[in-house]
């Protein structure tokens, strides 16, 4: 409760001692941490910004955190995602954060929503609790999160990253803007990349999750200055922090019911595209390939279209790179063309969508190619186990 009867909540000895460096806060004191305490909150997403924040959250006497996630550990998490620990790889994420929640504080309630957040269930999860956390990481769930908290009236506290860059705000919060007013419509699918495409700095998500941590915090307590109406924006690489202002647009459309948040961003018409798109792509399974391989032919040449960074990381042996953003800025073309002359022309990547896109280019140039079904994962998991899944 933001408003909770105070005279009503207690902190026994160990919670004296154990919340001593807040109350001694002037601005906390004995008042906001039993606001703390009677205040629940929602976490959306348990990764790179869920787990940073659950962790400062817990530690601060949230009374009752909810989380809500359907992924699983993986080891390529844990660069960043510190929630979760080597022993939790392949199981639920979920499970993982409440054991870490309750080693941090056993005076915490938590609340598990093991399932993929959906305007079916997004009102009744969310209802319950005073302050929504968005720690997702695509759009559909970032507009359905804003529009769940725009009908329900509860703030919803905001953070992104990408690379080097995060930013983070306050949302729907004393009439403040929301979502929609930063972002009216959605980029179209693709656009974006993702962090398992571009990558991402493992700190950089404690910084915006610890900031998210610190709004929560303020918004329980009844602080005067939040991040609403604005937005702050930080560069890990530079050490760079600005802020822009942000209004809430008096002529965004009015939200009085939750949609088809896939429909909205554009994500079935893109998969129906890209389905359309690899229909006419032909395909190679990574067997056929570890075939051609064995049979000594040079019949053929492997294009990895992947970045270097991610060839360093796994390669497939005998294959050459030429990353995706040299064909389509041109660069890579001529050096395909001559690996290609009276060869066949293979192409792969991570999972096989950007070597499809390549392959499109390369077709408006002449050049016909067959695409690696399943990329460079498939190869790992059918093939040779000793090539690093990332």
């Amino acid at each position: 409760m933001l408003n909770p009867n105070l005279q009503e909540i207690e902190l026994d000895k160990e919670e004296f001692q154990r919340y001593s460096r807040h109350i001694i806060l002037p601005e906390v004191g004995l008042d906001g941490q039993k606001r703390l305490k009677a205040a629940s909150v929602l976490c959306v997403g348990t990764g790179g910004l869920g787990s940073p924040l659950l962790l400062y959250l817990t530690a601060a006497g949230i009374g009752r955190i909810g989380i809500v996630d359907f992924d699983l550990v993986d080891s390529s998490n844990l660069q960043r995602q510190i929630i979760h620990g080597t022993s939790w790889v392949g199981k639920p994420k979920i499970q993982s954060a409440k054991d870490r929640i309750l080693q941090i504080n056993p005076y915490c309630q938590v609340d598990l929503y093991e399932t993929h957040l959906s305007s079916e269930n997004a009102l009744e999860i969310l209802k319950p609790y005073d302050v929504i956390i968005d720690g997702t990481d695509n759009f559909p769930t970032r507009y359905l999160t804003n529009d769940a908290c725009v009908l329900l009236n509860k703030p919803n506290v905001y953070g992104s990253i990408f690379r080097f860059e995060g930013q983070a705000t306050v949302f729907n919060y004393q009439g403040g803007p929301n979502y929609r007013d930063l972002y009216p419509e959605p980029p179209p699918p693709g656009m974006v990349p993702s962090c398992a495409e571009g990558g991402v700095l493992g700190v950089l998500c404690g910084i915006i999750g610890t900031i998210q941590a610190t709004e929560t915090i303020k918004i329980i307590i009844g602080a005067e200055k939040t991040l609403s109406g604005r937005l702050l924006l930080y560069n890990a690489w530079d050490m760079k922090f600005r802020e822009l202002k942000l209004r809430a647009n008096p002529e965004r459309p009015i939200i009085n019911k939750l949609i088809d948040y896939e429909q909205f961003c554009g994500i079935p018409q893109a998969r129906a595209v890209e389905e359309q798109e690899k229909a006419i792509i032909p395909e190679i399974t990574v067997k056929e390939l570890k075939d051609l391989f064995d049979s000594a032919t040079d019949a053929f040449v492997l294009i990895d279209v992947r970045n270097i960074n991610e060839y360093e990381i796994a390669k497939i042996p005998g294959s050459v790179l030429v990353s995706l953003a040299d064909i389509e800025d041109g660069t890579g073309i001529n050096k395909i063309r001559k690996l290609s002359q009276n060869r066949k022309v293979i192409v792969h990547c991570k999972s096989g969508v950007r070597s499809a896109k390549a392959l499109g280019i390369l077709k408006k140039k002449g050049i016909v190619g067959t695409n690696l079904k399943g990329g460079i994962i498939a190869w790992s998991q059918e093939v040779d186990p000793d090539v690093p899944q990332y």
